[in-house]
């Protein structure tokens, strides 16, 4: 939901809890003060320490993982001049029972607060005859939206895209930290595909491509 989101937004930058709570100072009568819970064991990467996991090599390794592409695209929320969106390929289905689905988001991502802010947004299945369409949603500062035909979605309003393959309108459900990206859940409202067998587009090892048949139809 759109309170979810924008709590999260509210809560960047705040200072955090520490891991322990004090004890009352007058605990009932007859019951014993609470213990405070030891702090837990918490270790950061010192100066002059090698990371364990070298950034090249973790991209290097983790494009080999061939992925589907989509736009994740939101109406503009109040005071917002347009329309947002960003290239997304981390894009999965989460849960059948309630509908949910998930994609991360860089936390330094620009496109993401208006997201949020609107509290909606629509998931686009880009076909391999889009790549320029992924391409033009995966630049920062331009207007996205120019020459690109959309509808709005049926429940929410954000922008659906001409010719997608798919597409999947929903609520934000949640938002969860992960590292330097952020984990957002999305409850589904409305959801279809395009009839017929049309190739979706791909990218693996940074480059986009499209779907081959190993086997006979």
């Amino acid at each position: 939901m759109a309170a979810t989101a924008v709590r999260y937004l509210r809560a960047v930058g705040s200072s955090t809890t520490t891991a322990t709570s004090a004890a009352p100072a007058h605990p009932p009568d007859g019951a014993a003060a609470p213990t405070a819970l030891p702090r837990p064991d918490l270790r950061a990467v010192r100066d002059g320490e090698r990371a364990p996991v070298d950034p090249a090599v973790f991209r290097r390794v983790l494009g080999d993982f061939a992925s589907g592409v989509t736009v994740v695209t939101a109406p503009a929320a109040e005071g917002e001049t347009g329309p947002a969106g960003f290239a997304c390929q981390s894009f999965a289905s989460l849960s059948l029972e309630p509908p949910l689905v998930s994609f991360m988001v860089a936390r330094t991502s620009t496109t993401w607060p208006r997201i949020a802010r609107a509290g909606v947004f629509c998931v686009n299945v880009l076909s391999a005859a889009q790549n320029e369409l992924c391409r033009a949603f995966a630049v920062s500062g331009a207007d996205k939206f120019a020459g690109v035909t959309h509808a709005p979605a049926p429940v929410t309003g954000s922008p659906l895209l001409e010719g997608v393959s798919a597409w999947i309108d929903c609520e934000i459900h949640a938002v969860h930290t992960g590292g330097d990206h952020l984990i957002v859940v999305g409850r589904v409202r409305a959801l279809d595909a395009q009839e017929g067998d049309g190739d979706p587009l791909l990218f693996h090892r940074g480059k986009l491509g499209r779907f081959e048949r190993l086997d006979a139809p």
